[in-house]
């Protein structure tokens, strides 16, 4: 090749680069334009909604959760609006993310089915931090509640992790909510007793106890003839935190009034007959 036709070839490929530089530069600048004020919006737009919802006393670990997932989207639609300035079929493109996006969601099913139950948790706050609770068969007290489960402690100091799809599922029992709680005790007399001395002595003694409130009050009353005694209920009310103190001191205490006044705390009995059978007959 001489020098006349390198020169001209550098020429035609000068000329083929202004004109693709001048067809696309336009085009790549718009669409950088849409990418940088996309991003500035997408972030600024979930920066105001985190900020609405931390005000709204939302959940710290939801408000992350809901911004990164906004912010995720807004930039997936930049992306596609930035391509399409480029001349790219973003039709073929929505349509993969639409199939991928349920496929990962068929996959995920049970995950994305804890993550919706704890969103509602987290939303409706049937529980926090530190309360006892009964959630899907299993109790203890509530350590965290993340998006997907929740992390519980047991009296004995065991870990449970519950599927937060577990506990919408079913019955919620919290019994830390309320500030008092009601102790229901049953004692049993026998059936030789005198039944007004020993509801007596039990009143005394339930209302001698420091930690028993005086309002609302003590409920004792017979409540039934079962085989081996007559049942007395013994229902006085606490503070929930002093719940399993008055109970245990209670039961104490009544066992010890029982005995130094009379009373007995009869245990189920049997009376068995024999029968001899005279073989030689």
């Amino acid at each position: 090749m001489d020098q006349s036709q390198t020169i001209a070839s550098l020429r035609e490929w000068v000329d083929r680069f202004v004109e693709l530089a001048v067809q696309w530069t336009p085009k790549v600048a718009v669409a950088l334009v849409i990418l940088i004020v996309g991003y500035i919006v997408a972030k600024s737009a979930t920066a105001l909604f985190a900020r609405g919802l931390r005000k709204a006393s939302v959940d710290e670990t939801l408000v992350r959760f809901l911004r990164n997932i906004i912010y995720m989207l807004a930039m997936a639609f930049v992306m596609i609006a930035a391509l399409s300035k480029l001349g790219i079929n973003t039709t073929s493109l929505a349509a993969i993310f639409a199939a991928a996006g349920l496929a990962i969601g068929l996959a995920l099913k049970d995950s994305l089915g804890n993550l919706a139950s704890g969103v509602m948790l987290i939303l409706n706050r049937p529980f926090k931090v530190g309360d006892y609770v009964e959630v899907a068969g299993v109790g203890g007290s509530v350590v965290e509640t993340s998006v997907f489960a929740t992390i519980l402690n047991t009296p004995d100091n065991k870990r449970l992790i519950v599927p937060n799809g577990e506990i919408t599922a079913n019955i919620i029992t919290n019994y830390s909510t309320n500030s008092t709680r009601r102790v229901d005790l049953t004692f049993g007399v026998s059936y030789s007793d005198d039944l007004g001395k020993a509801q007596q002595l039990f009143h005394r003694v339930v209302s001698e106890h420091p930690k028993v409130l005086n309002s609302p009050d003590v409920v004792i009353g017979v409540r039934q003839l079962s085989d081996s005694s007559i049942n007395i209920i013994v229902r006085p009310w606490v503070k929930t935190e002093d719940y399993w103190t008055v109970w245990d001191e209670l039961t104490e205490a009544i066992k010890n009034a029982c005995d130094e006044n009379g009373l007995s705390i009869p245990f189920p009995q049997r009376d068995v007959n024999l029968y001899h059978v005279d073989k030689a007959a």
